[in-house]
């Protein structure tokens, strides 16, 4: 889940396409099964903190299945009004992280704690890319399917079945990522290379894991790996510079 605070201008975004855009300072956003297109005025300038559903459930003081499929303002959540000033006027990057750190800290202690049969279900789908069956999950978990599947959307903003079709996505996107980074050729996005990561990533076929992409993306892998540079080629501009010549 995604946490924008902004110290520019504000940013306008839209959860679908061809939705009106809506303006934000500052946001959080839920877990996505389509893809969110965000757009600013040519400068971006301020922080992005990339948190767990266990993570956000803990610090924004509100179910995730209150925002799933949403951008929310800040100003309607329980968050300290006054953090993202005081982040902006902060007069270092290490003074905001470790401004940032202590506040998250301090709403972590006193926020509510992610079940441990969702804790789990959630786990071990990450970790078998999404091939986890639901009904394994509910027997593992000693739920009911229809008790996990309320449950898990409450506290991640999903269902099991849908948070293992983005998790299944996610690895297929990683695969094809890695397939054409440095020195790996440029197969990723042709015929083999896709029905090889279909196969991979528990596909019916190559069909499927194009149809998932559509959906989930917005367009086809081939275009999206067109669109989309590799990991690192857009670097932040606080990152240090690379050494050598």
């Amino acid at each position: 889940m995604t946490l924008i605070l902004s110290f520019g201008e504000p940013l306008a975004a839209s959860s679908r396409p061809g939705a009106p855009p809506e303006r934000f300072t500052g946001f959080v956003a839920g877990l996505f099964d389509g893809p969110v297109v965000t757009r600013h005025a040519g400068r971006q300038h301020g922080l992005e903190v990339q948190l767990t559903p266990a993570g956000a459930y803990a610090t924004l003081g509100v179910p995730p299945g209150e925002y799933g499929n949403r951008m929310v303002p800040l100003e309607d959540l329980p968050w300290p009004r006054d953090l993202q000033e005081r982040l902006a006027e902060a007069p270092s990057w290490e003074e905001r992280f470790a401004l940032l750190d202590r506040a998250l800290g301090a709403l972590a202690e006193d926020g509510p704690a992610m079940s441990p049969e969702v804790a789990r279900a959630m786990r071990l789908l990450t970790d078998s890319g999404g091939l986890v069956p639901v009904a394994e999950l509910a027997r593992d978990t000693g739920w009911s399917r229809r008790h996990l599947a309320g449950r898990f959307r409450e506290q991640t903003g999903m269902t099991p079945k849908t948070f293992a079709r983005v998790t299944r996505f996610q690895r297929a996107l990683s695969l094809l990522g890695a397939a054409r980074g440095p020195g790996a050729g440029s197969g990723a996005g042709s015929g083999s290379g896709l029905a090889e990561t279909a196969h991979q990533c528990g596909y019916f076929d190559q069909a499927h894991l194009c149809r998932d992409f559509r959906a989930l993306a917005g367009c086809s892998p081939t275009a999206y790996l067109e669109r989309h540079p590799p990991d690192g080629a857009f670097p932040f501009v606080q990152d240090p510079a690379p050494a050598g010549p």
